[in-house]
């Protein structure tokens, strides 16, 4: 008799069932596993045995073969211990065929037979509904993630005694029937209400954030561009079930945690990474940080520290919201629709245009040093930002009395960033009500949905043609000036694109480069 039972092994984005076909047969007593198993999945072989035997049961003493179907497809990792248990428990006819009929089961087998997490489970039940099994049996601890999925019937269980008790009717695995859901941690988020002036660096990241465009902030050091980027997060909307699902599933698959991500992702990566983890990549095609960082912001401090190999890397996720990974056996595809923001310094010691420090750079160093952005990547930038020196007086305020500190504490003046963000909320609600997709901003328009969404007046469409023929803007960077004018113009709530929020937005593209 041949015993079948079925998994699921994330692959990408998604996931693939996997069939485990065991038998046994006369000759020495051995275990052996075929269908190309990785030498994580070899090693299950001890790890089943011991898990059987420390939980009750009995290892068959006779040759075991065990195939993982379909057999040109490399498994790897520890996810098929526990189906290849329960076909063991077949096998040597403790349990029966009909007992798991319409069934998947994923975990990792510790020798004392209890039940590890493992990674990608948010992929593993999505595959498992849309291939119509009716449940799935997985470790506890993953349990939280996997309750996102509707539509097919999920079974924690600690250990493999648990599993086989309840596959027998004897004693039922309780079902959670409300799960505690992750949101997020509890530490403070800078907003605007924290930073002082800088009016047209928060306007800026204002239109920004509620269109959803890319964007660099330049200027000396100290005048805060990291804290005006770190402020940015503060003014997104919450996340959308299906959001959850779509970033979390990311997350599950870079092993980064258990738990359901329910805050937008803020991914900040240093700029000695390589492109393998900033774009995805390595032997097995992981996600990287733009993935990581999808419906959500990537935050890239210091830009010009960057390799130029891997900014010119972000030119294809910039424009297309995805990032493809090939390797020899495979091509994975995973989003990356995130919104960018980036800072940097206009020269090398930093202080090219501060009033204070003068500039000991020379011209062509300066010029060496903006080169390291190429005019590709440029194209794909929405808004181009300033940020000048701040006056440090105004950074602490000391005009209230010790009685006040006290109230002040307990009541924080968050007024002008809780309008900010209702209005960016609004703006992103109206961009999902006009395009019907929640996926689709004013920045991901394409020419097609601008000829019918923008709106542009006639006397606005006379003074973008003008305005495009002195500065010479390319085909991408026209397009661009009209979606940042569309969010200007949702932002005052203004059906049509007038003159004036065409205006705004090409005060937000690349100047020319200053020299000392």
């Amino acid at each position: 008799m041949i015993a079948k039972t079925f998994s699921i092994i994330p692959f990408g984005y998604s996931g693939i069932v996997i069939e485990i076909e065991g038998i046994k047969s006369q000759g020495l007593p051995v275990f052996n596993i075929v269908g190309m198993a990785s030498k994580t999945v070899s090693e299950a072989r001890e790890r089943v045995k011991s898990a059987i035997r420390s939980s009750g049961f009995i290892f068959p003493d006779q040759k075991l073969t065990v195939n993982l179907a379909p057999a040109d497809l490399e498994k790897s990792g520890t996810q098929l211990d526990l189906p290849i248990a329960i076909n063991t428990l077949i096998i040597s006819q403790q349990l029966l065929q009909q007992d798991i009929e319409n069934t998947v089961f994923i975990g990792e087998l510790s020798l004392d037979g209890s039940l590890r997490p493992v990674p990608g489970i948010i992929n593993v039940v999505e595959k498992a509904r849309e291939a119509g099994f009716q449940r799935i049996f997985l470790p506890s601890k993953n349990f939280t993630q996997a309750s996102l999925i509707s539509g097919i019937e999920i079974i924690p269980a600690k250990t493999l005694l648990e599993i086989y008790l309840h596959l027998k009717h004897q004693q039922l695995i309780p079902i959670p029937k409300a799960v505690v859901k992750n949101t997020g941690t509890d530490s403070e988020k800078s907003d605007f209400s924290t930073i002082c002036g800088q009016e047209l660096a928060k306007r800026a990241l204002t239109i920004a954030v509620a269109g959803r465009h890319n964007i660099i902030l330049s200027g000396p050091p100290g005048t805060g561009k990291t804290a005006l980027a770190k402020s940015a997060l503060s003014l997104l909307p919450p996340l959308s079930i299906a959001e959850q699902i779509s970033i979390t599933k990311i997350h599950s698959l870079s092993h980064d945690t258990t738990e359901i991500i329910a805050e937008r992702p803020f991914r900040s990566p240093h700029h000695s990474c390589s492109m393998a983890s900033l774009i995805g990549g390595g032997a097995k095609a992981k996600p990287g940080e733009i993935s990581l960082a999808h419906l959500g912001v990537l935050f890239l401090d210091e830009l010009l520290e960057y390799p130029r190999a891997s900014l010119e890397a972000l030119r294809q996720p910039l424009e297309d919201h995805q990032i493809s990974i090939s390797r020899a056996d495979r091509k994975i595809t995973y989003p990356a629709n995130f919104m960018l923001i980036a800072t940097m310094n206009p020269c090398p010691c930093g202080y090219l245009g501060d009033p204070v420090h003068p500039c000991t750079c020379t011209e062509t160093q300066i010029r060496n040093y903006q080169k390291k952005l190429s005019g590709p990547l440029l194209d794909r930038i929405d808004l181009f930002v300033d940020v000048s020196r701040i006056d440090p007086s105004c950074i602490i305020d000391l005009s209230w009395t010790h009685n006040q500190v006290s109230e002040k504490v307990e009541q924080p003046n968050n007024h002008i960033s809780d309008v900010v963000k209702n209005t960016v909320t609004e703006t992103l609600e109206l961009q999902k009500h006009r395009y019907g997709d929640s996926n689709v901003t004013n920045a991901s328009l394409s020419a097609t949905q601008i000829n019918t969404f923008a709106n542009l007046s006639i006397s606005a469409k006379k003074f973008l043609d003008k305005t495009a023929n002195s500065l010479n803007l390319s085909a991408r960077s026209y397009l661009k000036v009209i979606r940042v004018a569309r969010t200007v113009a949702d932002l005052e709530q203004s059906l049509e694109i007038k003159p004036g929020h065409l205006a705004e937005a090409l005060t937000f593209r690349k100047k020319t480069p200053k020299t000392p």
